[in-house]
């Protein structure tokens, strides 16, 4: 029996709503504090009240696995906790119960959160994630040319990245995680950002990752992707999963549910 490379065993984060009650104050904050408080005491009159024990559950429960080589697709709406799951994954998040165990070096693009240091270049970052992964510098720099190209960067590689677009952020943050020596790829949302040639060589890219025996977790609200790459889909509801299964049958029965296109 394959062993799986991705293990999470009820998964749960929790966030708590409200003000919360600092753990010491400064006599600035109390003086400020007393400044302030008439003020906020008149904006929230007629307003419902709520205690600082209110929580939200992000996530809740999840039990799931992942074999190698696997693409793993990963939909829901807005705030249903896919985001959530893929910080927790990531190592970026410590969830309030539940373990996940993970075998072998992971390459996260989370949406926007690239992970660069945005005073460095583009190229020093593409350096520095090599080295986190593990990797001798000769060989990051061996495919460094590989990753521009495929980001389309060439021409600002050697701009710090606080200067960047979203986009570009994005398009280098994927590119590098789909160049550099990486067991398992975390994505979230690369699609919504670059033109439709930069979406098919992700898509493609993703692919050929697979093949390899790179495996996958892919967060998209692009169905039709999620139904063209991937192995298996799972659909997450207000933190839990609800649905898993074959990327068609998932797909099909969350556009019944929203109402939306097949």
């Amino acid at each position: 029996m394959v062993q799986p490379v991705i293990c999470a065993e009820h998964l749960s984060k929790r966030y708590q709503i409200g003000r919360l009650r600092p753990e010491y104050r400064t006599f600035r904050d109390t003086l400020a504090g007393a400044v302030v408080a008439p003020f906020r005491r008149l904006r929230s009159f007629g307003r419902p009240s709520f205690a600082s024990s209110d929580v939200v559950w992000a996530l809740r429960d999840a039990t799931f696995s992942v074999r190698r080589g696997e693409v793993l697709g990963i939909i829901g709406g807005n705030g249903s906790g896919k985001s959530t799951l893929l910080r927790i994954l990531a190592g970026i998040t410590a969830p309030t119960s539940g373990q996940a165990r993970i075998a072998g070096r992971a390459a996260t693009l989370l949406g926007e959160e690239t992970g660069f240091h945005p005073e460095l270049t583009g190229r020093e970052n593409v350096l520095l994630r090599g080295v986190i992964l593990g990797m001798a510098r000769r060989e990051v720099r061996r495919r460094f040319e590989s990753i521009v190209e495929f980001a389309d960067v060439a021409r600002f590689v050697d701009t710090p990245v606080k200067h960047y677009s979203d986009g570009m952020r994005v398009r280098l943050g994927f590119a590098v995680a789909a160049h550099l020596d990486a067991d398992i790829l975390l994505i979230d949302e690369v699609l919504a950002e670059g033109d439709e040639a930069f979406q098919r060589r992700c898509l493609r890219t993703m692919g050929e990752a697979s093949d390899a025996g790179r495996t996958t977790l892919f967060v998209s609200h692009d169905l039709n992707a999620v139904r063209r790459l991937c192995h298996r889909v799972l659909r997450l509801d207000r933190g839990e999963i609800v649905d898993e299964g074959s990327p068609d049958r998932v797909v099909d029965r969350y556009a019944d549910a929203v109402g939306g296109a097949r």
